[in-house]
C-alpha cells in the first residue's frame, strides 16, 4: 500500500515515474517504412538489417516500400505514423537530404521532423554508361561526347529529386554540359533504362548498380568518393577525372518519428551497435560496395545537415525544384 501511495503520489505532483513503470517494446511488429521501390539500395539494406532486429527485439521488422516521388510518398508516411516505435523510416541521402532542397511545399521540416538512430551504411554513388550504345571508356571521353552533342544525350535518374537525378545535374554543372534528363519510377528502373539503351548513362548508389557491372551489362567509368575503393583500385573517381572536388555520399540510416520515445531509439542503437563487428554482414555490405556504418545519433544528424546545405546549393545554382 506505502508503494502505490507513493506512486500515485509521485503521478500526482508531475514527477517522472521509475522507468519499470514504462510498457516494454516492441510487443508487436514493428513497421520499417521505406521510401523506395523493392529492388532500390535502400530495400536490400533492409532486408540484410530487418532479420537481424527481429533475431535481438524478438518480433517482426515488416518491410513498407513506399516509393515515389523521390522518397517524399515514404517520408510523409513515416512523418503522420504514430511515433510510438512501432513506426520507424529508412531514409537515405535523396528522401531525407535532397528533398529539403528542391521541394517548397513539404509538410514536414527534414531537419527537425524526424529523430535520427543512426546511420546503418554509406557509399560512393557510380557513373554509369551503356557500352553498346555509349562506348565510352572515361570520365573524360564522355564530357567530350556530351560537350560536342548538347543536348543529345539522355540519363536517367530514379525520379525527380532522386540522388541519381541531383548527381547528375552537378556533374552537369561542374562539367558545363547540356545532358536531357528522363526521370524513372525507382533504382531498378534506372538500371533497366541503361541497359535498354533508352538513357544510356545515369549516377547510382554503387549498392544498386554492382551486379549489372559485374554482369558487363553496364560500364562503371567512376564513383564519387574522393579517393578509390580498395575493392575498385582500376577504378577512378570524378574528382581525379577532371572534376576536382566531386564528392557525393550515398547513405541509409535509421530515424524515428519525432517525439518517439528515447528508450525506444535507445534500444534501437543498443542493438544496431551489437552489429558492428559482424563481419558476415560487413562483407555482404563492401560486397554491394557499401560500408557498415553504425554511428551515434549526432553523427547521422551532421551527415544530414551537410546534405540539405549541399543539394540547397546546387538547388539555386541550377534552379531545380519539384513540385
Amino acid at each position: 500500500m506505502t508503494h502505490r501511495r507513493t506512486l500515485l503520489a509521485a503521478a500526482a505532483g508531475g514527477l517522472a515515474l521509475p522507468a519499470l513503470a514504462q510498457a516494454p517494446w516492441p510487443t508487436r511488429p514493428v513497421r520499417l517504412i521505406l521510401p523506395d521501390t523493392p529492388g532500390s539500395g535502400n530495400d536490400t539494406t533492409a532486408r540484410l538489417f530487418a532479420p537481424l532486429l527481429e533475431a535481438a527485439l524478438g518480433q517482426p521488422f515488416v518491410i513498407d516500400n513506399r516509393g515515389g516521388a523521390g522518397g517524399r510518398i515514404g517520408v510523409e508516411a513515416a512523418f503522420r505514423s504514430p511515433p510510438d516505435g512501432y513506426s520507424l523510416l529508412l531514409g537515405n541521402a535523396g528522401s531525407n537530404g535532397i528533398n529539403a532542397a528542391i521541394y517548397r511545399d513539404l509538410p514536414y521540416d527534414l531537419t527537425n521532423a524526424f529523430d535520427p538512430v543512426s546511420l546503418l551504411v554509406t557509399g560512393p554513388n557510380a557513373l554509369i554508361v551503356n557500352p553498346r550504345v555509349l562506348p565510352v571508356a572515361s570520365v573524360a571521353e564522355l564530357i567530350a561526347t556530351a560537350r560536342a552533342r548538347p543536348g543529345g544525350l539522355n540519363y536517367a535518374s530514379a525520379g525527380v529529386g532522386s540522388s541519381a537525378h541531383m548527381n547528375m545535374e552537378l556533374f552537369k554543372s561542374q562539367a558545363g554540359l547540356d545532358i536531357v534528363h528522363v526521370p524513372y519510377r525507382g533504382a531498378p528502373a534506372l538500371v533497366q533504362a541503361v541497359i535498354a539503351g533508352e538513357a544510356p548513362l545515369a549516377f547510382g548508389n554503387l549498392v544498386n548498380v554492382m551486379p549489372q557491372v559485374r554482369s558487363g551489362e553496364v560500364k562503371l567509368l567512376a564513383v564519387t568518393s574522393m579517393t578509390r575503393l580498395a575493392d575498385l583500385p582500376d577504378t577512378p573517381t570524378v574528382h581525379e577525372s577532371g572534376l576536382p572536388g566531386f564528392e557525393t555520399v550515398a547513405w541509409n540510416g535509421l530515424l524515428a518519428p519525432k517525439g518517439t520515445p528515447a528508450p525506444v531509439r535507445e534500444r534501437l542503437l543498443a542493438e544496431l551497435v551489437k552489429l558492428r563487428p559482424n563481419a558476415q554482414l560487413a562483407d555482404r555490405i563492401r560486397l554491394l560496395g557499401g560500408t557498415l556504418v553504425v554511428s551515434s545519433p549526432a553523427e547521422f544528424q551532421q551527415r544530414i545537415d551537410a546534405d540539405i546545405a549541399q543539394w540547397k546549393r546546387l538547388a539555386a545554382g541550377a534552379n531545380i525544384t519539384a513540385q
